[in-house]
């Protein structure tokens, strides 16, 4: 479905996204257009992954927060930046105000990830942990901009910031002149409304399709009546696009240029997740594998050649291996078991053995032998496999109760 809106033409424009690729040259680089053969073979056409998880600081909000940040004036310099993120946006705008001379103090929740508190100060932030959630940091710094005279630097909703993200889409117009369809992700909307601009000018033909995630959908309601709608408490793991309201700006240009917006499951982003780590040796965030967890769930919807945007890749180590086992239980590789066997010594054993003529990875025993559930000569085992996908998980069980187990829902 093709969204239309009868409002004016947006205030962001292709000269506006030209200039800032000038202004950037030397500073974000042109990131690499990789090939994807498993999606290829799933789309039937070629696939193609545009890496902005490479990019300096991890994600390509450096783009749009030098543009925003350049665009100063030499008083507004002296004030100071002050900015609201959980991580990509953070470090952005420190590595930026730092290449600029700017000086930048920026606002994170009390629960940050430590690695991306710790990389934003050592891009040249002064980081302030205020709030329990992102909503309570926002406002914490837009007071600390009212008391001190310090610029916010907004995540989407700004025109330069806009501007910066749209180098994204010349890019992939010149690394892949054959493209049809490109897929990216959307939060608050910056990203994909520069990337839409600067696409639809120049190449009119070429889909742009967002993605966004179940639990943190607010663009279909907001496209459905003409306006931002906010959504009640967002949940998915993809924290980049875990936005509960559009941008004003940005959904201006959205609902002018993009031509569908899809939403995923969080299945479907962990399996994302997992498929560029294994296939592709790419480490990407939820956020940025959205567009691959599109193709994922539709290979068939999509016109080719297509390009993928990986937005990022700033992912907590400990997040990382929540998801991937997520993914690997959603791929059908990861199984979950509770067995009742007769208490005797040996027993556990035996029932290992059986998991070893069956190639199953033993991940993880929990043996419970007292119990009131359990009988005076029964225990009970709960065991985490890993398997080599839904026709092996589906083996396993049917040899465990050849066997004579009893295999518990």
């Amino acid at each position: 479905m093709t969204y239309r809106t009868a409002d004016p033409l947006p205030s962001v424009t292709l000269d506006d996204i030209r200039g800032a690729q000038k202004m950037l040259s030397g500073v974000a680089r042109v990131t690499a257009m990789e090939g994807s053969r498993h999606l290829s073979q799933l789309v039937g056409s070629p696939v193609h992954f545009k890496c902005e998880n490479l990019q300096r600081t991890g994600s390509f909000k450096l783009r749009g927060a030098y543009v925003r940040i350049a665009g100063l004036s030499p008083e507004e310099r002296a004030a100071g930046v002050v900015a609201a993120s959980a991580g990509n946006h953070a470090q952005g705008v420190a590595l930026a105000s730092s290449l600029l001379g700017v000086r930048s103090t920026v606002f994170m929740p009390e629960g940050a990830p430590l690695p991306k508190i710790a990389a934003t100060r050592e891009y040249g932030a002064e980081v302030r942990l205020q709030g329990q959630v992102v909503d309570e940091t926002l406002a914490a710094a837009q007071e600390y901009a009212n008391e001190t005279g310090a610029v916010f630097i907004h995540p989407f909703d700004h025109r330069d910031i806009i501007a910066g993200q749209g180098t994204v889409g010349l890019e992939i117009l010149e690394q892949c002149p054959e493209v049809r369809t490109i897929v990216v992700g959307i939060g608050g909307g910056g990203l994909a409304a520069g990337l839409a601009v600067a696409v639809k000018t120049l190449r009119p033909d070429v889909k742009v399709i967002g993605v966004q995630a179940a639990g943190a959908a607010a663009y279909p309601p907001s496209l459905a009546e003409g306006h931002p709608v906010a959504i009640a408490h967002p949940t998915t793991m993809a924290d980049g696009i875990k936005v509960g309201r559009p941008g004003d700006v940005p959904f201006k240009i959205i609902s002018e240029y993009v031509d569908e917006v899809r939403t995923v499951s969080e299945d479907a982003l962990s399996s994302a997740l997992l498929l560029c780590l294994e296939r592709a040796k790419l480490v990407v965030e939820p956020a940025g594998a959205s567009p691959v967890a599109a193709l994922l769930s539709r290979p068939e919807a999509f016109e080719g050649p297509v390009v993928a945007l990986l937005s990022g890749g700033n992912v907590d180590p400990l997040l990382m291996q929540r998801i991937l086992r997520h993914g690997m239980a959603a791929a059908g590789r990861y199984l979950s078991l509770r067995l009742r066997l007769t208490d005797r010594p040996g027993a556990l054993a035996s029932l290992l053995a059986e998991l070893s003529v069956v190639d199953a990875n033993v991940l993880d025993v929990s043996h419970v032998r007292t119990d009131p559930r359990l009988g005076l000569t029964e225990a009970e085992v709960e065991l985490h496999l890993e398997t080599k996908g839904p026709e092996h998980c589906a083996e396993v069980g049917a040899a465990l109760r050849r066997a004579g187990y009893t295999v518990m829902d």
